[in-house]
């Protein structure tokens, strides 16, 4: 029994489970306790979710790394090192300390996302990956469940400080990982991978996407969840039971976005996410209702599962052998806007917040224009609409 469940789809399961357990506690107590703790303003945030940013910005060194380690330690040891930033994140309650201890986090983070993907990509068969990027998602939805209620528990019933939870929470991920770094076998891969930076002309479609996907996870990841405390005042179990809400959602929903990615392909589901996001990110601009707020923000957490089109139609164009490299280098173009976009809509915020989510709305609608060229069916040699002998396809 123990056998069959070491398999590198079960291991991806796990790992996929284990991220969100800490990055749920540090998101979910974030915005309270820099209030709270540290005084922060508009500023102060967008300030530090833009270096938070910085590693997904150089997670093109992957490649490099992956010189002297495999993808599948690197992996385990970034998950590691995640949880170590959110344990000691506590206790350091002041701007510099929230800085670092931040950026330690998301260097580990990052780099584990960007393997996450690359190992997706080539341990899951191009027909049925989308269904097992759903099952991974509501895997971390389960995770990120736990988690809440951990929350909830530490801080409601226990009584503990903010220290504490970040410690037990970070914790956690780091069990779980040294687990696996344990139970696991080294798993082969069917390609050689390259290790030099890719970055290729015919993939230019999927790069412009995933910029623009970098932009719109900033908008609610910083500013849509800082709109629900500052604005509308929700508290740290508000925010939980809104998380809470979102992934219950998603337990249902992401393994059946991978069906339907499956069975309509990339360029349709694509597209009702950026329309989805256009009404929402509208949305947001007008409430002055908490409860539509809230309605609208889980609504906008649901269209996150719809992003594993982009990684399938980037699987069916990709060389398999510049897989890991580009990976890296594709992370790293999604947090170009993710580094300039909380600093410069952080300061948009102090004077007008509806604007930063109108320029939401711009960004998605400019996203919508790019789905449209995603061939129904994407291949090496049809990568995008716009060339002249595939324009019908």
């Amino acid at each position: 029994m123990l056998q069959r469940l070491r398999r590198p789809e079960v291991l991806l399961l796990i790992l996929a489970a284990s991220i969100p357990i800490s990055f749920s506690v540090w998101n979910t107590l974030l915005n309270n306790f820099v209030i709270e703790k540290a005084a922060f303003t508009g500023a102060d945030i967008g300030l530090l979710q833009s270096v938070r940013e910085i590693p997904g910005f150089l997670a093109f060194l992957v490649v490099f790394v992956l010189l002297l380690l495999r993808e599948q330690r690197l992996a385990v040891l970034s998950l590691v090192v995640t949880g170590l930033g959110v344990m000691l994140t506590g206790f350091y309650p002041s701007l510099t300390g929230l800085l670092l201890t931040t950026l330690l986090m998301s260097v580990g983070f990052h780099f584990y996302e960007t393997l996450q993907t690359s190992l997706a990509l080539q341990w899951f068969p191009k027909q049925t990956s989308a269904i097992w990027m759903g099952r991974m998602a509501a895997a971390g939805s389960f995770a990120a469940l736990l988690a809440y209620a951990l929350v909830w528990g530490l801080m409601n019933v226990a009584g503990l400080d903010y220290s504490w939870v970040y410690l037990i929470g970070g914790g956690v991920t780091v069990v779980i990982a040294l687990g696996a770094w344990a139970v696991f076998p080294q798993f082969p891969q069917s390609h050689s991978q390259h290790k030099k930076l890719i970055l290729r002309k015919r993939y230019w479609l999927y790069y412009a996407l995933t910029m623009m996907s970098g932009a719109r996870r900033q908008i609610f990841i910083v500013f849509a969840s800082f709109l629900m405390v500052e604005k509308f005042g929700y508290s740290v179990g508000e925010i939980a039971a809104l998380y809470t809400v979102n992934h219950l959602l998603n337990l249902y929903v992401a393994p059946k976005v991978g069906q339907l990615i499956v069975r309509f392909g990339e360029r349709r589901i694509l597209t009702l996410e950026y329309i989805g996001l256009i009404l929402v990110f509208s949305g947001y601009a007008l409430a002055e209702s908490a409860a539509i707020a809230a309605a609208l923000y889980i609504i906008d957490h649901l269209f996150f599962s719809m992003a594993i089109a982009l990684k399938t139609y980037f699987q069916k164009i990709v060389d398999e052998r510049d897989i890991a490299a580009s990976a890296g280098v594709s992370f790293t173009i999604n947090h170009i806007a993710a580094v300039v976009i909380p600093v410069l809509f952080g300061l948009l915020w102090l004077s007008s917040p509806a604007m930063v989510f109108f320029a939401g709305a711009l960004m998605a609608l400019i996203s919508l224009g790019l789905a449209q060229l995603v061939p129904k069916r994407p291949g090496p040699g049809n990568e995008a609409r716009l060339t002249p002998r595939l324009a019908a396809t």
